[in-house]
């Protein structure tokens, strides 16, 4: 899968175009200066033969045009802003094939998830309809289905134009459809109501309860379940309402999150927040994490700002809540309506107000902790451990009056501080010599499959898995069906949904195929394999997203090829390209 360009790199390239933009000004200039000079003798020429004063003229035309330059509004460099023509308001093939997958599979499911009919002009529970014929091929390609959902989220943005276009990360998006149904398929407020009511959501554990007014927020949580008529008495009384991880109870939800992290690399999150006609729940804040927000019903006038300073961009943590006094200038005053996306850059200061009706929408969020600081923070303390293992220089005692001249309270004149940060300096260089980035990565992965989203399966996925193969329970007991042979062909379920990792010289799978929907609910899950199976385990990860035949993987034992397989096909870590019944 392409790799969105690095901030970095979006540095480079900016800072050499703004050295060729400034070389360009300059000559443009003195070009102008040269045909300003011109103007003003043609002027003179022509009012002096009018008799009227030339002088009196250049006056009133100079006030003249610095009032057009004034009513003329510069762009902002860091908004980009997009509004769909006619022809673009055309639903697109493709995401009806993904969207009706992912409501077909949940149709069944407690929570109301129809679609409006308007909005797909196609019938759900028709299974009839040609539709079904894409939705039910087991031959799907992953790594398409994860581009076309993305795209259908950022809409008419392209995935290249997203993270090649110089906006991950650093530019505010606004997207304007006129497209009310646009989002529907997610969620409504009917079915965020049904939500309550069919689950056991809780305060503060899945639910908070804010209201913001004159500079101070307030959390009004009471103890146990969130009741949607209690949800509603708060509500109707001014009260912003927050459902803080609505992909463990809203199916569309989780399949959006489990699909985007194939995207992002990560954990991907989301927040649902309702808020009552003419209020805002939130102070002024800027988080920790890229937010996409997706307007579902009513309008929300947004106003976006500039970090206050350097230190506040990329943030690792949230902010404070800013007084309005602190803000200045937006960079970004929107009034959002249903089906208008919003993308909010990490560490964006941004807050909202409901207009004359409520407003309903999502945020999704990523990139939590998944910076270079990060990575940095998980190679720099493994490659002093071996550095301290096998250097002796690492282990020799320090200067007995070490003490004496360097610390805080120590003369920044000690004869010997110069002496003792030169040895540092040659130490931490000699660091270099044991970075293991392969090791940091595989711990920042390892932290990834454990914070994930168990995998979204397709409909057309699920008969090719242990969820829907292998061996059935009768009343007459347990039937035994087709079994991995050396000709099945199998496919990794999804790029990230494992990791190999090194662990005190034991090699190990972490998977996150069998994690729950809540964070952290179980510890993180493994296999243990022997070293002689690594290359066999690479050969199919490499392979993804296409299939490869047991027969070819890189083990000499043909029945230990078998075995490899099932127990990868038991933690539903691979599929097979057909059903084995």
């Amino acid at each position: 899968m392409e790799q969105p360009i690095s901030a970095f790199a979006m540095y480079a390239k900016r800072k050499k175009t703004e050295q060729l933009l400034s070389k360009k000004k300059k000559t443009q200039k003195t070009f102008d200066k040269e045909r300003k000079d011109v103007k003003q003798a043609s002027i003179k020429k022509k009012m002096g033969c009018k008799g009227v004063s030339s002088k009196s003229k250049l006056k009133i035309m100079k006030e003249k045009n610095k009032k057009n330059k004034k009513a003329v509004k510069k762009p902002n460099k860091n908004v980009i802003e997009i509004t769909l023509t006619k022809s673009e308001k055309k639903e697109k093939e493709s995401w009806k094939n993904i969207l009706n997958d992912i409501n077909s599979s949940h149709l069944n499911t407690n929570v109301n998830t129809s679609i409006n009919s308007s909005y797909f002009d196609t019938n759900l529970h028709d299974i009839n309809h040609p539709l079904w014929a894409s939705i039910n091929d087991s031959h799907r390609n992953p790594v398409e289905d994860c581009r076309q959902l993305f795209e259908w989220l950022m809409y008419p943005m392209t995935r290249d134009q997203f993270f090649r276009g110089g906006h991950w990360q650093l530019k505010v998006i606004y997207i304007k459809r006129d497209m009310c149904n646009f989002y529907k398929v997610l969620l409504s407020m009917s079915v965020f109501e049904e939500t309550l009511r069919n689950n056991n959501v809780l305060f503060t554990k899945n639910l908070d309860i804010t209201s913001y007014s004159h500079g101070v927020k307030e959390i009004h949580n009471p103890p146990g379940r969130a009741h949607a008529s209690i949800v509603g008495d708060y509500f109707r009384n001014n009260c912003s309402v927050r459902m803080l991880n609505p992909q463990i109870f809203i199916p569309q939800i989780y399949a959006l999150n489990a699909i985007l992290q194939e995207v992002f690399g990560c954990f991907v999150g989301a927040n649902i927040y309702l808020t009552p006609a003419n209020s805002q729940g939130f102070a002024p804040h800027y988080d920790d994490v890229e937010i996409f927000i997706l307007q579902i019903e009513g309008k929300k006038r947004w106003k976006l700002y500039k970090s206050l300073k350097s230190s506040e961009f990329f943030p690792r943590y949230p902010s404070r809540d800013f007084d309005e006094s602190e803000l200045g200038k937006p960079i970004l005053d929107k009034v959002i309506s249903p089906g208008d996306l919003l993308y909010v850059p990490r560490g964006t200061i941004h807050q909202a107000m409901a207009l004359d009706t409520y407003s309903l929408h999502i945020t999704i969020s990523m990139y939590q902790r998944n910076t270079w600081g990060d990575l940095l923070e998980k190679l720099v303390p493994q490659a002093l451990k071996q550095a301290i293992k096998k250097d002796m220089r690492f282990r020799e005692g320090l200067p007995i009056d070490y003490l004496s001249c360097i610390g805080r309270q120590c003369n920044d004149e000690h004869p010997r501080r110069g002496w003792m940060k030169y040895i540092v300096r040659q130490m931490v260089a000699e660091l270099d010599r044991y970075i293991d980035i392969d090791h940091a990565a595989d711990l920042m992965a390892k932290n990834h499959i454990h914070d994930s989203l168990p995998p979204y399966i397709f409909k057309s996925e699920r008969r090719c898995t242990i969820l829907e193969d292998g061996e059935n329970l009768s009343y007459n007991g347990p039937k035994s069906y087709g079994n991995i042979k050396l000709s099945t062909e199998i496919r990794l379920l999804r790029l990230y949904c494992i990791r190999l990792i090194k662990e005190d010289n034991v090699y190990k799978i972490y998977y996150s195929t069998e994690n729950s929907k809540e964070y952290h609910e179980y510890e993180p899950q493994y296999l243990e394999i022997d070293k002689e199976f690594v290359p066999a385990i690479k050969q199919i990860v490499e392979a993804y997203p296409d299939f490869i035949s047991v027969k070819d993987l890189i083990i000499k034992d043909t029945d230990t090829k078998i075995q490899i397989v099932k127990d990868l096909w038991e933690k539903n870590i691979v599929i097979t390209k057909v059903p084995l019944n």
